[in-house]
């Protein structure tokens, strides 16, 4: 019987192992299967980026960007995939671009005029469709930013000149408030007060504390960066964002009182044509209710912290970039003297200040301050062969486009890379289209204005060879010096005189 048994004509052992192990291997073909589906997941996309990864290159990728900042991920990205590439952030697809071509595409289309950033953060800082810096509400922002466009144009640019040079003028008079024992002057301080008049001065009007305010916006900015793609789960732990959240009342406490002030102000004055500055608009229109009260505040809050918050770091970067390069500021200072001579700067005299323009053009290139645009897509729509959903978040690398494309020395400082006409496409470090800085014509007018004032009256020169290149900085929502960091002050010259500035 046992003979009967191992008899293959009797029996099929073969068979009856091929079927036991048929039976066994299948679920593991198809769990192996599923498996493999999951962790190459990025397969369903053309979009060069890391791997999906069971959801971990999600978390991987959100986290890279916490931890790193936002600037300095987008370069580690855009270095490792290449130009166009996708990670995620809040667990949704967000594409990373520095292709001048794809820029473009999404500056000038008007289903990419929102923002995208943690609802609980954007609430947190107040502006969750209020103001218009990152109103992620294409309606409301549309009804607000007419309100912008008429303060930064027209009669308000004009005026910036005279009130830029008066403060300009004020602060370099009572220089000693922000110079040191040592006779050297905290730049960014200046800077930040001078912002700060300027902008009070043309848009709310109501006399401030330089000093504590200027602080204050710093809190604000700080809370703002750190809050903007915290998860939801940051916002259930009250003492994670305490901090910020207070930082962020201090401001808003303060303001709304100058606000109150200007209400105030508003309601007894008997004639009002000669003052509609941006701030009484603004408060016309609430009383229409064609705006909340919250979202007055909050725009006023944005107007009178943008300039502080980048601006005055564009021109302390200007000024350690002159104190490098001893040619340029030669070169400043003749195009200055043959279009101004002795006298201050006028309206008329900012577009023949070519030398000074392409300075400040080389610098924003060179070493700028906001070197990321973000947006999110309000359709579906095909961005260079590239399928992109609607809802996708997108992140435009300016800084690393202008290194990359054009340029005849991306990698160097150098007047020589504007000395002929640059098309825009190649270089926006204001943006482009219908979600463009509003400011950025104003914004030019000012920096003109400041370097051109500053420059007639003072030499400028670093500390120990200190430079942009060597200054540590921190790349996150805008790019900043670390002022953590050493030797951020500088030495005041007059001009008149051999000798430093005394106290």
């Amino acid at each position: 019987m046992i003979l009967e048994m191992l008899n293959p004509a009797h029996y099929n052992i073969t068979s009856m192992v091929t079927e036991v192990v048929s039976a066994a291997t299948m679920p593991i073909l198809l769990l192996t299967g599923l498996l493999l589906l999951m962790w190459n997941f990025e397969g369903t996309s053309s979009i060069p980026g890391p791997g999906y990864c069971m959801g971990i290159g999600p978390l991987i990728s959100h986290g890279r960007f916490l931890w790193m900042g936002i600037g300095s991920a987008c370069n580690y990205y855009n270095r490792m995939y290449g130009e166009f590439m996708r990670v995620w952030i809040c667990g949704e697809e967000t594409l990373i671009i520095s292709k001048s071509s794809s820029m473009l595409h999404v500056m000038k289309h008007s289903h990419y005029i929102s923002r995208f950033g943690s609802k609980l953060g954007l609430q947190c800082v107040g502006m969750h469709e209020n103001g218009i810096i990152f109103n992620n509400n294409p309606a409301l922002w549309k009804v607000i930013r007419p309100f912008f466009m008429k303060a930064l144009s027209g009669p308000g640019l004009v005026r910036m000149v005279a009130i830029c040079v008066e403060s300009i003028k004020a602060h370099l008079d009572r220089l000693e408030e922000v110079t040191n024992a040592s006779g050297y002057v905290d730049v960014l301080t200046l800077m930040r007060r001078i912002m700060l008049d300027t902008s009070n001065m043309l848009f709310l009007g109501i006399p401030l504390d330089e000093s504590a305010i200027v602080t204050k916006i710093q809190g604000y900015f700080n809370a703002w960066q750190a809050l903007l793609l915290k998860p939801d789960i940051f916002f259930k732990i009250s003492w994670l964002y305490k901090k910020y959240e207070k930082s962020v009342k201090e401001l808003k406490d303060a303001l709304e009182i100058l606000i109150e002030e200007k209400r105030h102000q508003i309601s007894k004055a008997e004639k009002l044509e000669d003052s509609m500055d941006f701030a009484t608009q603004l408060i016309f229109a609430e009383k229409r209710g064609d705006l909340t009260k919250e979202n007055v505040n909050q725009c006023i809050l944005e107007m009178l912290i943008a300039a502080p918050d980048t601006m005055s770091v564009s021109v302390f970067f200007m000024l350690f970039l002159i104190a490098k390069h001893p040619k340029v500021e030669e070169a400043l200072m003749k195009d200055i003297q043959t279009v101004l001579g002795e006298r201050d700067i006028s309206i008329d005299d900012v577009p023949k200040l070519k030398v000074v323009e392409n300075f400040i053009y080389e610098s924003m290139r060179y070493q700028p301050v906001v070197d990321l645009v973000m947006r999110k897509a309000l359709q579906d729509d095909v961005i260079d062969g590239y399928p992109v959903k609607k809802g996708t978040n997108i992140i435009l690398n300016l800084g690393r486009m202008h290194r990359l494309e054009f340029f005849p020395k991306p990698n160097e400082f150098t007047l020589e890379n504007f000395e002929k006409n640059v098309p825009y496409r190649y270089f926006q470090p204001f943006g482009f289209g219908p979600r463009a800085c509003a400011g950025k014509f104003i914004a030019m007018v000012m920096m003109k204005s400041i370097l051109v004032t500053l420059l007639k009256r003072f030499h400028v020169k670093s500390l120990q060879e200190k430079c942009v290149e060597n200054m540590q900085k921190k790349n996150d929502l805008s790019l900043h010096p670390d002022e953590a960091d050493g030797l951020l002050e500088m030495v005041f010259t007059p001009r008149s005189s051999d000798k430093c500035l005394e106290n």
